[in-house]
């Protein structure tokens, strides 16, 4: 978002905060310097990240294989969109795994529609609404299957599948020996090597939480 428009949303009382339309919100975007998040009307700027974060999501995607078993997938970080029309949400997801081919809303190549797997790195500042509000929204995605959180300031991996009975079993890994069982994909990961380089002792803290 442009830093003007930034600005006089930011000034804005809270009585009259205003509300943009989708098409408005993807204008807005394509000249942003930030990203920033449509949730139903209301544009919320994304925090920034830490290396920490930004290491976890690329060792992740580098060990990730794209085809398994004769079946093709697509791995996109971070900078595509993701739209939840049942929510009516723009967000955009660290890590999305796509079973075939990426299905696009409108044509829109900035925009998929159908992850098998989505993956979060969890911060201090984000970890509640992750955990929460978001996870909610990604449920309502008829593909969504399973559904990564992993802590960037320790050994610790929460995994969210859905099983037959449209139940979501979690699973929870926090020992580096341990080995990520991916139940979407037939695919396992020592969580070593996710987190292969990381510093836990880098402090610096992303920004203020996104809302709900």
């Amino acid at each position: 978002m442009q830093t003007q428009e930034k600005l006089a949303i930011e000034k804005l009382p809270q009585t009259e905060k205003r509300y943009y339309t989708p098409e408005e919100y993807l204008a807005l975007e394509e000249t942003a310097i930030d990203k920033s998040e449509y949730h139903d009307g209301e544009i919320v700027t994304m925090p920034g990240g830490t290396t920490n974060h930004n290491k976890l999501a690329l060792n992740f995607c580098r060990k990730f294989p794209l085809t398994v078993n004769g079946q093709d997938y697509e791995i996109f970080i971070n900078d595509v969109r993701l739209w939840i029309p049942q929510t009516r949400r723009y967000v955009y997801p660290d890590i999305m795994v796509i079973q075939g081919e990426p299905i696009y809303q409108e044509n829109n190549p900035t925009v998929v529609i159908n992850p098998l797997m989505i993956i979060e790195v969890l911060s201090n500042s984000t970890k509640d609404y992750d955990r929460g509000g978001k996870f909610l929204a990604y449920r309502s995605i008829p593909e969504f299957k399973e559904y990564i959180l992993i802590d960037q300031y320790s050994y610790h991996i929460e995994q969210f599948a859905k099983i037959s009975n449209g139940k979501w079993v979690l699973t929870e890994y926090d020992l580096e020996e341990s080995i990520l069982t991916l139940e979407s994909v037939e695919f396992q990961i020592p969580l070593r090597d996710i987190y292969e380089r990381i510093n836990f002792e880098v402090t610096d803290e992303e920004g203020n939480e996104p809302t709900t």
